[in-house]
């Protein structure tokens, strides 16, 4: 949300539909640059540029390129103007239409950015299904999401806590208040520091894993055995300890050892939406 009095930055127009936050915090810019060792070598990546803030000092960074994702145009030709380096490229699209495929030849690279809040859970997505693409990063997103990418248990432990921790490995920053940006957000930011994991762990049927992690977590302050009632299955397997938690209790191997038993168990007629009889 914007507050009145700052629609506008450098005589162009501030567009709410692109989540355009203006960070103005040095010190920011600067924990997120301690946050990642960069070389002569490195790919740096940043989303939405803003009024290059930022991007100035990714420019003094040791690097061999900057690539620059920017969706609004106008913002695009300001930085691209106001910030000429010969070693920055702007493209102007967004990030989540983009063919990841064409990262490749300079990867691994290193994304320092302030986020778009709504497009944080798609960027990741995106990053997760191309994480070889990617190394350490730094970005900034809204303090609630950040607890959840971090969460190991209680009320933020959710689904999407034990799906991104499985891929990647996180650490919190730096609090970011509102009065860092303009116009000020609502909420409150935080550094997000992330890099994708060297080994995963080893997960028989994955995508019915995570389906069936979905159905734990579907009502959290339910016991397991009540959010695996609705798949009409036997439970007789699964040992008592187990099924009463709740998921935001459960740690990821106790969910793999819930998954170990039923996924060797013939399960019978299920009218959940997310399943059939064999978790297809």
């Amino acid at each position: 949300m914007y507050k009145k009095g700052h629609a506008s930055a450098h005589g162009l127009q501030l567009k709410k539909q692109f989540g355009q936050h203006f960070l103005r915090d040095q010190s920011v810019v600067d924990a997120m640059l301690a946050g990642v060792s960069l070389n002569a070598q490195s790919s740096i990546m940043e989303i939405g540029c803003g009024d290059g803030f930022l991007t100035k000092d990714l420019q003094q960074q040791p690097h061999a390129r900057v690539r620059i994702f920017e969706i609004d145009p106008e913002w695009a030709e300001y930085v691209a103007t106001t910030y000429p380096h010969e070693r920055m490229e702007i493209v102007q699209q967004d990030i989540l239409t983009i063919d990841f495929e064409t990262l490749r030849e300079h990867a691994p690279w290193t994304l320092l950015a302030n986020l778009p809040y709504q497009i944080t859970f798609p960027l990741f997505t995106k990053i997760q299904e191309h994480r070889d693409l990617f190394g350490e990063s730094v970005v900034m997103i809204q303090e609630e999401v950040a607890q959840k990418f971090v969460a190991t248990s209680g009320r933020t432990y959710s689904f999407v806590s034990v799906y991104f921790q499985h891929y990647f490995e996180f650490k919190l920053l730096k609090k970011v208040p509102p009065t860092s940006f303009v116009p000020a957000p609502r909420v409150t930011s935080r550094l997000l520091w992330f890099k994708p994991r060297a080994q995963l762990d080893v997960i028989e049927q994955e995508e019915k894993f995570w389906k069936l992690l979905k159905v734990c977590f579907h009502q959290p302050r339910r016991t397991i055995k009540n959010n695996l009632m609705q798949l009409q299955m036997d439970l007789s397997a699964i040992p008592a300890e187990l099924l009463v938690l709740r998921a935001q209790q459960m740690t990821k191997e106790q969910f793999l050892q819930l998954w170990l038993l039923i996924n060797t168990e013939p399960l019978i007629t299920c009218n959940h939406k997310l399943f059939c009889n064999r978790l297809d």
